[in-house]
């Protein structure tokens, strides 16, 4: 090692490019790291992301095919917006609509509601039925024009779940109301299966899971759902030539 006589050391030569330098010795800031330079001939990868209410947007695509969906469980609030959906497209249009109903059950209240409307539309309704189908939202489905069903559906018939609270005269009074309520919705599954009332009350109770087929020879659901044919034929919305002749029977 140099020395001078006066016991300092010579300059440090710099140290070439190429060669890093001396490790920095601690509590001395070293220098941040720099990020890397893009390499031009890489192009980011870039994923759309649709921003907003897209499910409103999908939804009002699906209306404007005339198409109705309705899922989860149908309450007041979503009864009322499936029936102006409804609603407006009987009043826009003679062609039929399709209703989805996918993993639907109701309050018994609500079920009655849409079904009241689905009476008095004038264009034909055809539901298609997938996931579980359960309670009041059975009596939804047997009130449209048609029923298809795809192949994962399954049907649940169960009584309702009603709860009463309130003064004895209210509760007696509401008592008599579910009561009304429940031998409509017998009524019409009755109507459109062909079983007596009583023996549609029993499987009720018993709390009875159908397939397909077993819905099928119910008489519950007409068949499978058809496959919608190629784009941009046949009744909007509803697939090709052959699913609008079944709309017409």
């Amino acid at each position: 090692m140099i020395t001078y006589r006066d016991g300092s050391f010579p300059p440090r030569p710099p140290f070439p490019p190429w060669e890093p330098g001396p490790p920095e010795r601690p509590g001395r800031p070293g220098r941040p790291p720099q990020p890397p330079r893009p390499n031009p001939a890489i192009q980011p990868a870039q994923v759309w992301v649709e921003h907003g209410e897209w499910p409103g947007r999908l939804y009002e695509r699906l209306l404007n095919q005339r198409i109705v969906m309705a899922h989860g469980c149908l309450d007041g609030e979503s009864a009322t917006r499936l029936c102006a959906q409804l609603l407006t497209l009987d009043a826009e249009g003679e062609g039929p609509i399709r209703l989805e109903l996918q993993n639907l059950d109701a309050d018994l209240s609500a079920a009655l509601t849409v079904v009241g409307v689905l009476d008095t539309l004038r264009v034909p309704v055809t539901a298609y039925a997938a996931g579980r189908i359960s309670g009041p939202g059975l009596c939804v489905l047997a009130s449209a024009s048609h029923r298809r069903a795809y192949p994962n559906a399954l049907f649940a018939m169960s009584e309702p779940t009603v709860s009463l609270d309130g003064p004895v005269t209210t509760v007696a009074l509401h008592e008599e109301q579910v009561r009304t309520m429940l031998a409509e919705l017998y009524a019409r599954l009755a109507a459109v299966t062909g079983h007596e009332v009583d023996e549609i009350r029993d499987d009720a109770r018993r709390g009875r899971l159908l397939t397909v087929d077993d819905a099928i020879g119910y008489g519950l659901i007409e068949a499978l759902a058809e496959a919608r044919g190629p784009a941009g034929r046949g009744v909007t919305g509803l697939g090709g030539p052959g699913c609008a002749a079944g709309l017409g029977e």
